[in-house]
């Protein structure tokens, strides 16, 4: 009786969990050739083809421009008639596939070690592909994602992920590309009186660069930890430093004001390590000094207020405009918050209308994070040889207006667009007769 009763719990349990899924399935790989043509087409780099045309074969794009010759037979052709073309916009630094349910749902979140010291920590491995927000952000034309982990200083290494896949080995696009380091607040707060703290209180500069200096320590031992050629024992926190020392991993540095920052320059000359700046809310005081030291940033969503009460308002919508002047190499952000990441391009768009133009938006969200993450070789513009990762629209893709995704490519793969949103659309107009 006991076997038949655990017997009918599964099954319930089994049919809960299946009926709980979206019906929505990775694309299957196409070998041969494609073409979309009469298209508006936004290489990504600057240049825009009127009436254009794409070949891609074998997920690859094969040819870009106009009077492209196309096969009768055993090809494919979409036609984007009186639509844009874009590259497949790229979210540089985010937990997902990590966080579900941020708050209130302990189950659903795997992105947070305990420790300073998680250096071997590998974000990839606890990637889901599974999360019911990866389907919302192919239909707005995001593709790519670096998903990065969280906790302690030194977090753990972060892999890019293309987006329509049954595990994360399908999905890894690159691996383990940044190792992550959450730089202690050197951010003063005000007291209650507004002073800078209150009396009796410790002093939380001095405690953070403490904290600092206990980083820096870190890695002078784990440099002269691999300057030895053997160990009596294998330091794993250590050895996972090495590709770092060696430039095949950058450091992101989750740092926003100045003085963080200007501490993470020092950092980077004395480790000789390169540094990417992740949130730099303040990165425009310094842009001058951050080119000079070839030190790219990631800036936080710009849909935000400005970190300090002195700033102008709208800074965080000037503040990428200021780094293009400068010759600073930056990619816009978005975050976990209310838009799970959906508003990536509506950023784009606001900075230009706040001084980038429309092209240099659009590279903020492809080109240029492509650059940071080190794949550009591979994706981030609409050129000869890279993979077809291409989004088309019915409007304009960075405005959210107009903005109508209706085909998304991934590696030359036309992928589902559906999602748990879609479906419910789709369920309650039948359940009311609309069509």
């Amino acid at each position: 009786m006991k076997k038949n009763i655990t017997a009918i719990i599964a099954l319930l349990l089994a049919g809960g969990v299946a009926s709980a899924q979206d019906d929505v399935y990775p694309a299957p790989e196409y070998k041969g050739l494609s073409f979309i043509t009469n298209a508006t087409i936004h290489v990504g780099n600057g240049q825009v083809i009127n009436n254009g045309t794409i070949k891609i074969n074998n997920g690859k794009i094969e040819q870009v421009g106009t009077n492209i010759p196309i096969p009768v037979d055993d090809v494919r052709v979409y036609n984007a008639a009186g639509k844009q073309v874009y590259p497949g916009m790229i979210l540089p630094d985010t937990d997902l596939g990590l966080k579900e349910i941020s708050s209130g749902v302990r189950g659903s979140n795997d992105f947070r070690e305990l420790g300073d010291w998680n250096t071997s920590v590998r974000s990839i491995v606890a990637y889901n592909t599974d999360s019911r927000i990866i389907n919302t952000l192919k239909a707005n034309g995001i593709l790519l994602a670096s998903v990065s982990p969280q906790g302690g200083l030194l977090t753990g290494t972060s892999s890019v992920v293309q987006l329509d896949a049954w595990n994360w080995e399908d999905a890894a696009y690159q691996l383990d590309g940044a190792l992550h380091l959450n730089f202690p607040s050197l951010l003063q707060r005000r007291g209650r009186f507004g002073g800078g703290g209150m009396q009796g209180q410790n002093d939380p500069i001095k405690e953070a660069l403490a904290r600092v200096e206990a980083v820096k320590q870190f890695f002078r031992e784990a440099k002269a930890y691999l300057a030895e050629k053997t160990h009596a024992e294998t330091n794993l926190r250590f050895e996972s430093l090495r590709p770092l020392f060696e430039k095949k991993q950058k450091l992101f540095v989750h740092a926003g004001i100045v003085k963080e920052m200007l501490v993470a320059i020092d950092f980077a000359k004395e480790f000789g390590v390169d540094v990417v700046i992740v949130g730099g809310s303040e990165s425009y005081q310094i842009a001058d000094l951050l080119r000079e030291n070839n030190i790219a940033v990631i800036l936080s969503p710009m849909h935000n207020l400005p970190t300090l009460e002195d700033d102008d308002v709208d800074q965080p919508y000037k503040t990428p405009a200021i780094l293009q002047k400068a010759g600073v190499l930056f990619a816009i952000n978005d975050d976990h918050g209310e838009s799970r990441y959906r508003n990536l391009p509506f950023n784009a768009g606001t900075a230009a209308a706040y001084g980038l133009t429309k092209e240099e938006a659009l590279q903020s969200v492809t080109l240029n994070p492509a650059k940071i993450l080190g794949i550009a070789d591979r994706t981030g513009t609409l050129e000869v040889g890279k993979d077809a990762n291409i989004v088309i629209s019915a409007g304009d893709l960075l405005d959210m207006r107009t903005s109508l995704v209706t085909d998304v490519f991934i590696q030359g793969r036309k992928v589902s667009l559906e999602n748990k949103q879609t479906q419910l659309y789709e369920r309650y107009k039948k359940k009311y007769g609309i069509k």
